[in-house]
């Protein structure tokens, strides 16, 4: 027979090698940030696309094919000012797409942002009324858009420019559907067995008051 103590040890140490292996693929998935109740389980997680960043990169490129064009042809080197501005314009973008994150699970949305700093906002599942998406032209040729969330008591979440934000929004109305739904599958189970228990003794009663 195995002591107490070993068993304690074993599951302490099992659930540490958990533990580990969760710590390991959070970050592997970039949500070593997200912090998750017993049992809650993501349903999706994205981050705006790539693609998002193209007005951003165009802007750049022109200004710093402008900013020399003219300090060339013109003789201006005050132009090659907006050099800089033309090379951090499509950087910062880019830096602002990469480290923002969105997750839906089972019990909350998520939000992080933040390039030196972290901001992460968290919106409780039960509190969803409503949710809608907006695909705009390129969006609607490359399959992303925004999906926009309203909750009870006002405010709301926002997933900008996320790849396929109809079955986002899908997932999460189907989230909100079944968290609006009291109790889990295993008390309604329960419940439905005493249900059955109380039809079988009524039915038992009447049979035996007809004899």
């Amino acid at each position: 027979m195995v002591s107490r103590r070993t068993r304690t040890r074993t599951e302490i140490g099992a659930n540490r090698k958990t533990t580990g292996y969760e710590r390991e693929r959070q970050t592997m998935n970039g949500t070593d940030w997200l912090v998750l109740d017993a049992n809650e389980e993501i349903r999706w997680q994205g981050r705006p696309r790539l693609m998002s960043a193209l007005p951003a990169l165009l802007i750049g490129l022109f200004l710093v094919v402008g900013s020399i064009a003219v300090a060339v042809t013109a003789g201006e080197p005050i132009a090659f000012l907006l050099f800089p501005l033309g090379i951090t314009l499509p950087v910062l973008s880019y830096l602002t797409i990469s480290n923002t994150r969105f997750v839906v699970t089972d019990r909350a949305l998520y939000r992080k942002t933040g390039i030196l700093s972290r901001n992460v906002r968290q919106l409780s599942i039960n509190r969803v009324q409503n949710s809608r998406f907006r695909q705009g032209i390129r969006g609607t040729m490359f399959d992303y858009g925004t999906v926009g969330i309203e909750v009870a008591g006002g405010g709301g979440l926002r997933f900008q420019n996320i790849e396929s934000p109809r079955d986002v929004r899908a997932t999460i109305d189907r989230q909100a559907t079944t968290a609006s739904i009291p109790g889990t599958l295993a008390q309604w189970n329960e419940v439905l067995e005493e249900v059955r228990a109380l039809r079988f003794a009524i039915e038992g009663g009447r049979g035996r008051n007809r004899r």
